[in-house]
């Protein structure tokens, strides 16, 4: 059994979106992020958030998996840096942004621009597309480099989101069942 905390990128996820999906799923086992700052993210805000969130999933079951999307994957990663010392069985990854790159909200997400990368000290995969508008495969894999994560392309699949027409996304359940079998 494992409790899972879900993060979101900006605005949160739709209902179509796939962590949507697999919350409703998990039901009380699965705790979203709710940071202040949905729409103008703030890294500190987002942390605290994720602190919250765990807080709350580990009453559940000593067993945390983190799964993030977009800019979450980056406020996952922040948090746990911050927080080396607390249990995560581990962490999926999907679609993080490139904060150095084009596309990436600068205005919007400003204290989310200077992050870096660094080993997570957990068991953690970060799925990517081939066609990502926020995101090169190459970044996506030297990301997983740095953060010491196993990477795993899916192909053209857009910024893995609702736009995507992934619905529940199984190929996405699969890998972070065997993610959580490590």
């Amino acid at each position: 059994m494992f409790a899972y905390v879900i993060i979101p990128g900006i605005d949160g996820s739709d209902e179509q979106h796939w962590q949507t999906v697999w919350e409703r799923q998990w039901g009380p086992s699965a705790v979203r992020i709710s940071p202040a700052s949905w729409s103008a993210p703030d890294l500190d805000d987002w942390v605290g958030a994720v602190q919250g969130a765990y807080e709350q999933a580990s009453r559940h079951d000593s067993h945390v998996v983190l799964v993030a999307h977009s800019l979450g994957c980056w406020a996952a990663s922040a948090w746990l840096n911050r927080n080396a010392s607390r249990p995560i069985g581990s962490t999926f990854l999907v679609a993080p942004p490139d904060p150095r790159g084009p596309a990436f909200p600068r205005h919007a997400a400003a204290t989310f621009v200077e992050v870096s990368a660094q080993p997570l000290m957990t068991p953690a995969l970060v799925v990517g597309s081939t066609n990502d508008p926020y995101c090169t495969h190459e970044a996506a894999v030297d990301f997983a480099a740095r953060w010491e994560a196993r990477c795993h392309p899916v192909g053209a699949s857009g910024h893995i989101n609702s736009a995507s027409g992934l619905g529940p996304w199984p190929q996405g359940r699969e890998l972070l069942n065997l993610l959580t079998l490590q």
